[in-house]
């Protein structure tokens, strides 16, 4: 089968057509890298510099801001737990010794209600009132302290009135006497003191 002769009228039109193809291609890259190369204007670029260094500035404050607050949080978390730790070491004997309490009180109180005169019972009395002393010693080491306000002026905050008394030989809302002491633990009050307390007389 005998291949087809082309007359020079088609072979001109054919490489016609294929120089305007080549010449199309050609232009389209041109076009593209025409696009890609266009240059900024130093002003435009300097614009666009600048708002990406103000939105970096912002991200950095804002991270600043909040490794400040986690700071501060860190700081509130470790003042907070080293004051609990102080308050439990402080008051860690506040049940103990309200537990305690009676036991002083019964001591006192046989010491108070024995007949004195009776010389068989000081030895024993004697014994009794050491207990008490070495007790009220043992817990004061532990910050234990007594309120015992015998003629002081009342204070609601550590005593408890039982009753009033009027009186013309001391200033209204004096300390009459004590019916049972009171007792602090390192200045927190575990027992107010139960008092009678003066008022103007009539």
């Amino acid at each position: 089968m005998s291949e087809q002769t082309k007359s020079p009228e088609q072979e001109v039109e054919l490489n016609e057509e294929l120089e305007q193809m080549q010449a199309e291609v050609e232009a389209a890259v041109e076009a593209a890298d025409a696009h890609e190369g266009d240059e900024i204007s130093p002003e435009a670029e300097i614009a666009m510099l600048y708002a990406e260094l103000e939105d970096a500035k912002k991200t950095i404050d804002s991270q600043k801001d909040s490794v400040v607050r986690a700071a501060a949080d860190v700081e509130n978390m470790r003042r907070r737990a080293a004051q609990d730790v102080e308050k439990a070491h402080k008051f860690a004997l506040e049940k103990f010794a309200n537990e305690l309490l009676p036991v002083i009180d019964n001591l006192e109180r046989a010491i108070e209600f024995s007949d004195k005169e009776n010389e068989t019972l000081k030895p024993l009395l004697e014994g009794i009132d050491m207990t008490v002393k070495s007790f009220n010693d043992a817990v004061a080491k532990f910050g234990v302290e007594i309120v015992n306000p015998q003629g002081e002026q009342f204070n609601p905050e550590f005593h408890q009135a039982m009753s009033i008394q009027p009186s013309n030989d001391v200033t209204p809302n004096t300390v009459l006497a004590v019916m049972q002491k009171g007792y602090t633990l390192n200045g927190r009050l575990l027992r107010p003191a139960m008092v009678m307390v003066s008022k103007a007389a009539e």
